[in-house]
């Protein structure tokens, strides 16, 4: 059966870490505590990464990118994202949109939002208007109203091109 359009969804969390860069949507936001992980951490970009492998039945970010591989270590999650894209590519499809969504209580994101749009686009080679993200908070319940991480979601849409 030749599929048209498929669906994908992906989340990701990370712990907040002090002496780390917080990097966000592919882009260095000033605030003291950053996030941690193998890779920069950039959870918005770890969740869109995820939605797009499921869409396309590619498994998910750590199959393709292990945390147990130094190559990966301290990595830009541009390259990763961009990498991710390729895959998609080669597999016949391109993306129609995605909705991105991330939960935290600190720092203010909304006015980061343009400019993480216009990376993630620029990285994916796709038009910024495919790229839709929200920032809201968890009214301070749980791990995330405790200031302990971060998290984001992602749907996606893809096309066979």
């Amino acid at each position: 059966m030749d599929i048209h359009f498929r669906t994908g969804f992906g989340y990701d969390v990370h712990r907040y870490a002090e002496g780390r860069d917080l990097w966000l949507g592919g882009i260095r936001i000033d605030h003291p505590i950053g996030l941690l992980g193998h890779s920069d951490a950039d959870v918005l970009l770890h969740a869109l990464c995820d939605a797009l492998l499921g869409a396309a039945n590619l498994r998910d970010i750590g199959y393709h990118f292990p945390d147990t591989a130094g190559e990966y270590k301290n990595i830009d999650s541009k390259i990763l994202l961009a990498r991710t894209m390729q895959l998609i590519r080669d597999k016949g499809y391109e993306l129609g949109n995605a909705d991105c969504t991330v939960c935290a209580e600190q720092p203010k994101l909304n006015p980061h939002i343009p400019a993480m749009q216009q990376t993630m686009a620029q990285v994916m080679q796709v038009d910024p208007d495919q790229i839709s993200i929200k920032a809201t908070t968890s009214e301070k319940l749980g791990f995330v109203g405790r200031m302990e991480g971060m998290t984001a979601y992602s749907s996606v849409l893809l096309v066979k091109k």
